[in-house]
């Protein structure tokens, strides 16, 4: 019998994202091995740019599953909106977010502890609704856009964010050809329930699709430890105690069972976007 897929066990949650420094070190280790691919907030905020009525003179942003802040904090920057809301499920990662956006003014950014199945503003009070690499966290990502339609104003605008089902498949290989976790290819993929290939369809459940972006990133890992700084918390595979959370001796063992080369792997990152239904809100 498979085991849960770990984005979707609640059981696993706290591992997963009560601390803050253990995202952000397999956020950064991924970031510094990209060579292709635009930044992902960038692009959200280049497709506002293109498809919004009025991209310059916005009142409200929400950001779903904000995590960190990072797209939180690019889009106040970029559009100036009058207000951003980033809305997450873990405290770890909003107080990081708060703590990152200190040198913005107050009240241009406000992070908030919620859950995106029931999103905590008032119907039609949002131009824009953000939900990037967060959908899959959900059995039921259709009901969370059920939400983003809600919350978007008449004339609003959704930008929807998630990975290729078979994102990373060289890193599946490489861990199980190390001994690491022998299954690791045959793992569930972690973006079951909101992919690349199933995500305009979710959206259409509830809004109008508009635009669908497909861009390939590639990342080159530069060796075994720059690699094991990403594998050390990655949910995904069954490793060995004292493995998971310790990069240190992860890189030790993969040194132990492999050369030491360069891995080179990819993942297909697709935007969607979605107005509200014509007569909805």
């Amino acid at each position: 019998m498979n085991e849960p897929n770990p984005f979707l066990d609640p059981a696993r949650q706290r591992e997963l994202y009560g601390h803050a420094s253990r995202l952000a070190g397999r956020t950064n280790a991924l970031m510094r091995a990209k060579t292709v691919g635009r930044p992902v907030p960038e692009t959200i905020v280049s497709l506002v740019r293109a498809h919004h009525a009025r991209p310059d003179r916005l009142r409200l942003v929400l950001d779903i599953g904000c995590g960190r802040g990072t797209s939180s904090l690019v889009i106040a920057e970029q559009l100036r909106p009058q207000r951003v809301i980033g809305l997450d499920a873990a405290p770890s990662l909003l107080a990081q977010a708060r703590g990152r956006a200190k040198e913005l003014p107050d009240g241009t950014v406000d992070f908030v502890e919620g859950d995106f199945h029931d999103l905590p503003l008032p119907a039609g009070s949002c131009e824009v609704a953000v939900a990037a690499f967060c959908l899959y966290h959900s059995p039921r990502p259709q009901d969370v856009i059920a939400q983003v339609a809600r919350a978007l104003a008449p004339g609003g605008l959704a930008v929807l964010v998630t990975k290729g089902l078979d994102s990373y498949r060289e890193m599946d290989q490489l861990v199980a050809s190390a001994g690491l976790d022998v299954r690791a290819d045959k793992h569930e993929s972690l973006y079951t329930t909101a992919h690349s290939g199933n995500l305009a369809d979710l959206a259409a459940s509830s809004l109008d699709v508009i635009a669908v972006l497909d861009e390939e990133h590639v990342f080159t890992f530069e060796g075994h430890d720059h690699l094991a700084q990403y594998l050390a918390t990655n949910p995904k595979y069954d490793l060995a105690p004292g493995l998971y959370g310790n990069p240190g001796a992860l890189a030790a063992t993969l040194h132990e069972f492999l050369p030491d080369r360069p891995l080179t792997t990819r993942s297909l990152i697709t935007f969607v976007v979605a107005r509200p239904k014509e007569g909805q809100a």
